[in-house]
């Protein structure tokens, strides 16, 4: 393909704030797009949504790194624990992928996640206790990124005072702009992860409890499935791809309701819209941006365009979802929608495995909030907002107004205080 490369503006305030008009452009002019991506890396887009479920299934387009021609991306990975990174579901393609994802499939299942909406109502209650009492709120720092934070340690095990500083050190190894981290800050925060994680193993190893890590324990220590590595990486990406999505789906999916006041005031009259509408969120401005990445293990031809061995191909998932030729008026917010079938998930073997528990937090986080802040508003003009620049997709903070008048309520309209 003779075209020069597009190169996506991730230094542009206004393609930051709102990429969908660029993305539009993308799709139009073809449905596979070279592109220059974070970092200076080139990336074959795949814009148009059959095309992306097709690439998301097709075994020649693999998850694995190593895969790739520009060895540039290996060099973003911290260089003391490259092979370890490696060896998560994330980056493993079968039979590996098949043996890992087995593992914890189980603490995913829908009846698994059902039993956990009581405990995600009450950590929900409680954040929304200190939100009314101070009358006014941050919705990313006081509730977005705090929920799920919460739900995910405890699920694995890990102490909620932790917190911190897993929060510090996954933030030193995303990127924040136009350009990768710094090796240097990547590879500190992932020896210190590593080595809180080992300590951590190392306790439930020696008292076992009733949560995740301990039960990965157990599988490697007595079914011999797990190696020492396999374990850490195991445990990394359960903690990080655990929370930080689904703060960018509940704080993009408030963002999305205050700057839509119709869709806003529909879901108050009618709570049941409440599933269609997070489906809605994830598909209108979902939280991975702009999408999922793969690589070539041969030539592989997709839609008339023949992308090379070690190309690394981008499913472009938030251009996908808004291809008019799957979505009827794909850039209108309508929480009514039905026919809903979104990529932000993704497709296939590599579906996310946390997808109930992210629906739950969002489905909880949201419709509490609404029940629990009346009047809400955003409490700066919208343009002020700031949104995370590349590969995750959400605001970096949400403040707002609201009456503080209402007591607890989780089944029915608040009363007043």
């Amino acid at each position: 393909m003779s075209e020069q490369p597009v190169i996506l503006p991730y230094a542009d305030p206004a393609f930051v704030a709102d990429p969908f008009p660029f993305y539009r452009q993308l799709r139009e002019g073809g449905a596979v797009r070279r592109a220059v991506i974070v970092g200076g890396l080139e990336a074959w887009l795949v814009t148009r949504y059959e095309d992306g479920v097709a690439a998301l299934c097709d075994p020649r387009l693999g998850s694995d790194i190593r895969d790739a021609s520009d060895r540039r991306l290996l060099q973003q990975l911290p260089a003391t624990e490259r092979e370890s990174m490696l060896r998560t579901m994330l980056r493993a393609d079968p039979p590996d992928h098949t043996r890992l994802r087995r593992l914890v499939s189980k603490a995913f299942t829908a009846r698994r996640v059902a039993e956990l909406r009581p405990r995600v109502q009450a950590i929900t209650d409680a954040l929304l206790d200190a939100i009314v009492r101070a009358g006014h709120a941050d919705l990313v720092a006081d509730f977005a990124l705090p929920l799920p934070v919460t739900v995910i340690s405890e699920l694995l095990g890990v102490p909620t005072t932790d917190r911190h500083d897993f929060q510090r050190w996954t933030d030193d190894m995303i990127p924040r702009g136009p350009e990768p981290p710094d090796p240097t800050v990547v590879d500190a925060a992932w020896q210190q992860m590593r080595a809180y994680l080992t300590g951590l193993l190392g306790a439930k190893r020696a008292h076992p409890a009733d949560d995740l890590l301990s039960a990965l324990i157990t599988a490697r220590d007595e079914e011999q499935r797990l190696d020492e590595d396999e374990l850490i990486a195991m445990a990394f990406l359960l903690l990080v791809a655990g929370y930080i999505t689904t703060v960018n789906l509940i704080g993009g999916g408030i963002a999305a309701l205050l700057a839509h006041p119709d869709q806003l005031q529909l879901l108050r009259d009618q709570p049941a819209l409440l599933p269609d509408a997070i489906e809605e969120f994830l598909r209108h401005d979902g939280p991975v941006n702009p999408g999922i990445a793969r690589f070539a293990r041969e030539d592989v031809e997709i839609a008339g365009v023949t992308i090379p061995r070690g190309a690394t191909v981008l499913v472009a998932s938030a251009i996908a979802d808004r291809d008019p030729a799957r979505f009827p008026d794909p850039d209108r917010l309508d929480i009514t929608r039905r026919d809903n079938a979104h990529l932000a998930f993704g497709h296939g073997i590599h579906y996310c495995l946390g997808a109930p528990l992210a629906r739950l937090e969002g489905e909880v986080a949201i419709g509490t909030a609404l029940r629990r802040l009346p009047g809400l508003a955003l409490a700066v003009p919208a343009g002020e907002l700031r949104w995370r620049p590349s590969g995750l997709r959400g605001p970096e903070c949400l403040p707002v107004t609201f009456t503080p008048t209402l007591v607890r309520d989780v089944e029915g309209p608040a009363a007043p205080a």
